[in-house]
């Protein structure tokens, strides 16, 4: 036998190869040796791709001479891209084109790029710093992908970038944040895997959830919260439900939306939502908690006092596991409006863009499916929220404020120099105060044993279905101490504003993909959130001794293959005289 391997030993390589060649083939052993498991999917997504049973095209835009940030993430789309196509049995055409690289006319070339923006594609022009010059050029980077999945369904634009901005260290009282640039990407590589797998369960979903936007205690239904609409407009049926003629139904109705209301709410009308959520629905409430508006700061001499509205909501949302504090929060690490802050030589007023506690900067804390990996989220008068006990409610905390914090208690005292003296900084002295919280499980009822046969009988004729005392399934609710989260404000010259976004300043904060997010989670019953945790680290160079040694380590990079080539050969040869040597 040894002398027939000796004899056929290159056939046997050659047939071996064979074999483990047709071996890979016929089974697949993939392993994440990565210490953040970067390239492992989650759970749910690898569920959703093997469900996948046509062809769906991702064009990617994020491709050509790109910076090199924006390379390394598109190297990361690529790789999440090509692990996701291994389980959706290479149902994924990929694509990485450059929009109008072929097209010499510009007219032509800006109606396409006209087009693509329709879509939602993102465009972005980055100014490049040369390395040897001085001399700074302008570059358009299209950081976006398309989806496309059937004829008749429009395509789904998809922004590659994370909304989460990441900073580097500053004072919050004197210094400007600065971004930290490779931090922010980094950001967007841990979040790809989301972006692509909603994305396509929004293509292949059968059903299109319905979301309620209930009237009828003084919710906005003006341009306030147009991009509100805007936004759910494309994934979901909206639909308006009064809850002074009509109960939600949860059969129906995935998520009930309740937005700045300002009226107070009968005893009917929470009987009307205590029972839609008995039977399964859920509810995300967005309230604000006292008035207080900056158009009373500026009606008034720079102060007034905010007061409670008198919802009527205090009792309902203590049943169900939280209270919203009477109370208006601060932090020093907020937003800035602009102030008048004097007169200039000439007479005309001076305006500075000051600090504003009023309006804190909001982050998520904990991990959780909702807010975490997203930029900062600003509210407007925000009041702090309590958890309180609820049996067999799980509480999260989605949104909190910075470690700068501080709460005034009712009445509250709005003034345009609530932070006068050095005192006074002193007082900011709490932490990662709640602002939004979620809550999961089965819920009771307030009304249990508390309205008479009679009422009972009257809702079970109205709906047709029996008083519930507990909800028929877990159920999950997003409670918000504040409305302007949800709401825009209007330019008396661009009209509505985004989400998120303030007049006079340009950036627009997450709130908008806060309230996606949420609408997401309420609305479906899939784990795809499971992916929003992914948590990849950055492991950075440091740059100055890659400058300092940068052709120390280009010469061992070259050279060192070449020597250890010439010293196995060396031995070798040495090796092979030793042994034929007479």
């Amino acid at each position: 036998m040894e002398q027939f391997f000796k004899k056929y030993q290159i056939l046997t390589a050659v047939i071996g190869l064979i074999m483990v060649v047709l071996s890979s083939l016929l089974f697949s052993l993939r392993v994440d040796l990565t210490a953040d498991k970067r390239f492992t999917l989650s759970p749910s997504t690898i569920d959703l791709l093997k469900e996948v049973d046509s062809t769906i095209s991702i064009q990617i835009f994020l491709t050509g001479d790109l910076p090199a940030d924006y390379k390394k993430l598109s190297i990361a789309v690529k790789d999440v891209l090509d692990e996701m196509n291994v389980y959706a049995s290479n149902q994924l055409k990929i694509e990485f084109i450059k929009p109008g690289a072929d097209i010499a006319d510009e007219t032509t070339r800006n109606k396409l790029y006209d087009s693509l923006a329709a879509m939602g594609v993102a465009f972005e022009k980055t100014a490049i710093e040369s390395d040897n010059t001085e001399k700074t050029t302008s570059q358009l980077i299209i950081p976006s992908a398309l989806i496309s999945y059937r004829a008749n369904q429009p395509p789904i634009a998809i922004d590659l970038r994370s909304s989460k901005k990441i900073f580097k260290q500053y004072n919050v009282i004197n210094d400007e944040p600065q971004e930290d640039v490779e931090a922010t990407r980094n950001a967007a590589e841990a979040l790809l895997e989301n972006k692509f797998i909603v994305a396509i369960d929004k293509l292949t979903r059968k059903a299109v959830p319905v979301i309620a936007y209930a009237v009828g205690n003084g919710e906005p239904v003006d341009l306030s919260v147009n991009d509100l609409g805007e936004s759910l407009r494309n994934d979901y049926r909206l639909v308006i439900v009064d809850l002074k003629k009509s109960y939600p139904n949860a059969s129906l109705i995935q998520t009930l939306m309740i937005v700045k209301p300002t009226q107070p709410f009968t005893e009917e009308d929470l009987l009307k939502i205590d029972q839609y959520i008995m039977n399964g629905g859920n509810v995300i409430w967005f309230i604000d908690k006292l008035y207080a508006e900056l158009d009373s700061l500026k009606r008034t001499a720079g102060q007034y006092t905010a007061f409670d509205r008198g919802l009527g909501l205090d009792e309902l949302l203590f049943k169900y596991g939280v209270r919203i504090n009477p109370d208006l929060l601060q932090d020093l690490n907020c937003s800035k409006i602009p102030l008048v802050v004097g007169k200039n030589p000439d007479g005309s007023i001076r305006m500075q863009r000051m600090p504003w506690p009023y309006y804190p900067f909001l982050t998520a804390r904990t991990p959780n499916p909702i807010s975490q990996n997203i930029d900062r989220v600003l509210p407007i008068f925000p009041s702090s929220i309590d958890t309180v006990m609820a049996k067999g409610i799980t509480k999260t905390i989605l949104l909190a404020t910075d470690t700068n914090s501080r709460r005034i208690t009712s009445p509250a005292i709005v003034t345009l120099n609530s932070v006068e003296k050095e005192e006074d900084l002193y007082s900011f002295n709490k932490s990662f105060i709640p602002v939004a919280i979620l809550l999961e499980g089965k819920f009771n009822s307030l009304f249990t044993n508390r309205i008479p046969l009679s009422v009972i009988d009257s809702v079970q004729r109205f709906t047709g279905k029996r008083f519930l005392t507990s909800t028929i399934k877990p159920g999950k609710q997003i409670v918000v101490s504040d409305a302007d989260i949800v709401t825009n404000a209007i330019s008396n010259t661009n009209g509505p504003l985004p989400m998120g976004m303030l007049p006079l300043e340009n950036y627009r904060f997450a709130n908008r993909e806060f309230v996606l997010n949420s609408i997401d989670y309420l609305s479906s019953d899939k784990q795809l959130f499971e992916s929003r945790n992914k948590t990849v680290v950055l492991r950075l160079l440091d740059k100055q001794k890659v400058k300092e040694q940068k052709l120390t380590w280009q010469l061992i990079n070259v050279l060192t293959p070449g020597v250890l080539i010439l010293l196995v050969g060396l031995v070798f040869q040495w090796r092979r005289k030793e042994k034929y040597t007479i």
